[in-house]
């Protein structure tokens, strides 16, 4: 072994051993985790549901930002952007990954900025309609909605109910029209007032109205019925078939944060969220507990980015 051998495999060591070295006294100070959405949302739930958990096990206070805005993006960029030292953290839908590239011309961002932790929970979205509307399955709507002019309300362009919805015209070769919203509460609530008929919306927000009788449940998006509706029916189920738009929560880290500490802190969130007190309180908010790795997290989001790609360039999504 000649000179520049020795210096260069000496050099190596070093940078295993400071990596390693690093991993065993991380974390010393209070960990930021980022989330881009407002406050209320599933990722926050989850988020605020978990951190104490976190805490205890990493000895160290979890801060949780909201930094809001563009789809995920603004915040999602903040998070690229900060040191690669595991105390910085994002948790977002998988939309971030999977649609946002395809709608905006810009997000601030690469996606290889950032490299998946875990995919942490699942959720659907819940297919309901007024009943002043008639229908009281899928197939009625499915039929109605090719003899007269019908719309259906989402949270907003872009987001999972529209997204799902337009998948869903897509299969059946349904025509709604889409009337967006400034979120889920606002479209539900002119479902319930019938200035729309139908809404594809997050199973939380219409759960009330459609145990009151208000909102009738058709169906769910995802392929596992949602844990709040388990009398309801997925999409597939009701006929269907191979329909499936279930969507995740995904923490991510910046992309040089070392492995260890990637590996130390997914453990950390996975030892808090499969705690069974966890598993109930998140299933009350429809969300079913995960737990992947990073490689089936990464694995599930190529798909679905090309999937939602496919359907975001058939209904011409675009977004600044």
């Amino acid at each position: 072994m000649n000179s520049f051998q020795r210096v260069f495999m000496t050099s190596i060591a070093c940078l295993c051993f400071s990596a390693t070295a690093f991993a065993q006294v991380w974390p010393q100070r209070a960990i930021k985790v980022i989330a881009p959405y407002p406050p209320g949302g599933p990722s926050d739930i989850v988020i605020r549901t978990v951190s104490d958990k976190v805490q205890a096990a990493l000895k160290q206070p979890v801060i949780i930002e909201n930094i809001t805005g563009a789809g995920g993006n603004i915040g999602s960029a903040v998070a690229a952007r900060a040191p690669a030292d595991g105390y910085t953290w994002l948790i977002t839908t998988d939309t971030v990954m999977t649609v946002n590239p395809h709608v905006y011309k810009s997000m601030g961002f690469k996606l290889d900025d950032l490299k998946p932790v875990s995919m942490l929970t699942s959720f659907s979205q819940t297919l309901v309609c007024n009943p002043a509307l008639g229908v009281k399955n899928l197939n009625e709507l499915i039929a109605k909605s090719k003899t007269q002019s019908l719309s259906y309300a989402s949270g907003g362009a872009g987001v999972p109910g529209h997204l799902s919805m337009e998948l869903l015209l897509n299969m059946t070769g349904m025509q709604m029209v889409h009337i967006p919203y400034k979120g889920p509460a606002p479209a539900a609530q002119d479902v319930l007032a019938n200035q729309v008929p139908c809404g594809l919306l997050a199973g939380p927000t219409v759960l009330p109205h459609v145990r009151s009788g208000k909102l009738i449940a058709l169906a769910v998006s995802g392929q596992a019925r949602s844990p709040t509706l388990p009398e309801t029916p997925t999409i597939s189920e009701a006929g269907v078939k191979g329909y499936d738009a279930d969507f995740s929560l995904v923490m991510w880290a910046p992309k040089q944060v070392p492995d260890e500490l990637v590996q130390k802190f997914r453990q950390a969130l996975l030892d808090g969220l499969k705690l069974p007190e966890t598993a109930e309180r998140l299933k009350a908010t429809d969300q079913l507990v995960i737990g992947s790795t990073s490689e089936e997290a990464a694995a599930r989001i190529a798909k679905d980015y090309a999937k939602w790609g496919a359907v975001t360039k058939k209904i011409g999504l675009s977004l600044e």
